[in-house]
């Protein structure tokens, strides 16, 4: 996790991110701190391993709170560093963050394919790609930062399947992320199957979840405004699976899609609304999380 030193409304996102929303408040960046170090106390309340980096002023990078756009971590020891949309996100890229990651983890490989930046094609990690890491699939909703190529080229290099759809908002304009209409946990799947047009894609996606034994637990448009599918599924040094989201996300779920959820997982939740307002993203997008392999 990524803590902010100039968290603010970035321009250069907002044209193809409809969940941002410019703030009237002139303290911004102190509210997002405080919901940022409140998220960090949560999770280590619950026993969850949590690396905090401090940003740095320069150069200027106001949406660095969600690192998880331009890195991912694996298993076998490799890092994938992706190519970024806005240009100013494409600073968030920090060499000196992966070499402080070695004291504790091993890296074995750092595969860097921002170079598709160059050809205005993008590929924003885990908002792009939904990873189911277990059986190996990477669903996608394809938009200007999601490039189906780029998808294609992380596929070959990780033995992922790609699983290629289009999404839309109410108003039908493209989902910018996958991860804000889906999350993939060990046995289930929650998914806005509403913002997926296509029949023949959406029957793709579900016979994919279905296939892999996910029960699939459905969300609405109007939840997914809420963040409802930007979850994560991260295991505790107990071994306890939780399901982390905000507040927001959570008390826009009924009783039912809750009851779901408990069955695999203890569900918490910090309240982050400063962030998802002017960062257009949630919880999940704030978690970087690492499988690589301890030293």
């Amino acid at each position: 996790m990524i803590r902010p030193v100039d968290f603010k409304f970035n321009e250069q996102t907002a044209g193809n991110n409809k969940f941002q929303v410019a703030s009237t408040e002139t303290n911004v960046q102190s509210l997002a701190l405080n919901e940022f170090d409140g998220f960090v106390d949560l999770l280590r309340k619950n026993d969850v391993d949590v690396t905090v980096v401090d940003d740095i002023l320069q150069p200027e990078t106001p949406d660095s709170i969600f690192p998880n756009n331009w890195v991912s971590f694996h298993d076998d020891g490799s890092v994938f560093l992706y190519p970024m949309f806005s240009e100013n996100r494409r600073l968030e890229r920090r060499n000196e963050i992966l070499e402080g990651l070695k004291d504790k983890f091993k890296v074995n490989h750092i595969s860097d394919i921002s170079f598709y930046e160059q050809q205005h094609a993008f590929l924003e990690g885990t908002g792009s790609m939904v990873l189911d890491r277990v059986n190996k699939i990477a669903y996608a909703c394809l938009s200007v930062r999601t490039d189906e190529e780029v998808l294609n080229n992380f596929c070959m290099l990780t033995g992922y399947h790609p699983i290629a759809f289009q999404a839309i908002d109410v108003s039908r304009f493209p989902i910018y992320h996958t991860n804000v209409m889906m999350c993939i946990g060990d046995n289930f799947a929650v998914i806005c199957m509403e913002s997926i047009p296509n029949p023949d894609e959406k029957g793709k996606v579900a016979l994919s979840l279905i296939n892999s034994g996910k029960e699939i637990i459905e969300i609405s448009l109007d939840q997914m405004n809420r963040f409802a599918g930007n979850m994560l599924q991260v295991e505790n040094n107990k071994g306890e699976h939780l399901l982390v989201m905000s507040e927001q996300a959570y008390l826009s779920l009924n009783a039912e899609q809750i009851a779901k959820l408990e069955k695999y997982s203890i569900i918490i939740y910090a309240p982050i609304y400063t962030i998802e307002k002017n960062g257009g993203g949630s919880a999940r997008c704030m978690l970087a999380e690492i499988h690589l392999p301890l030293k």
